[in-house]
């Protein structure tokens, strides 16, 4: 899987649920159940509680237990990263993600905030991804 260059099909697992993960936050809270997994057809505990974002940690192929981590803005010479990403597009085997990063205000549950810093990566070199509770991210 991670020396496949072919960027024009995509057809492995982590595709398979980011596009799931995609079509759930484009569309937020469908009436469905599922188990509680990373393709689950709603996003939060219930559709009751809204939620717009299914946050994702993902590993490379290469980089073992360690997750791949990215500047939480757009500056060269940034050094705060995050490895809390939001799916923002799919485009192949090509994912768009928006870097998340913890949110300090202590007024709110919510645990993440969205920055405009974004990365984009090539599914063929992804070999984990873990998925996040749902949660609202502020400035979508």
């Amino acid at each position: 899987m991670c020396n496949n260059i072919d960027n024009t099909s995509c057809e492995n697992c982590i595709a398979d649920i980011l596009k799931v993960i995609l079509l759930l936050q484009q569309s937020v809270c469908p009436n469905d159940s599922c188990l509680e997994t990373c393709d689950k057809g709603f996003l939060g505990q219930s559709c009751t509680f809204f939620c717009n974002t299914r946050p994702i940690v993902l590993y490379t192929c290469g980089g073992g237990n360690t997750p791949v981590t990215m500047p939480i803005s757009k500056s060269p010479t940034e050094t705060v990263t995050s490895s809390v990403f939001r799916l923002e597009k799919l485009d192949g085997c090509c994912a768009t993600c928006r870097v998340l990063t913890p949110n300090t205000d202590p007024t709110t549950t919510f645990p993440f905030m969205a920055t405009n810093s974004f990365f984009t990566i090539n599914l063929n070199c992804v070999c984990s991804l873990r998925c996040l509770d749902d949660t609202f991210v502020e400035c979508i």
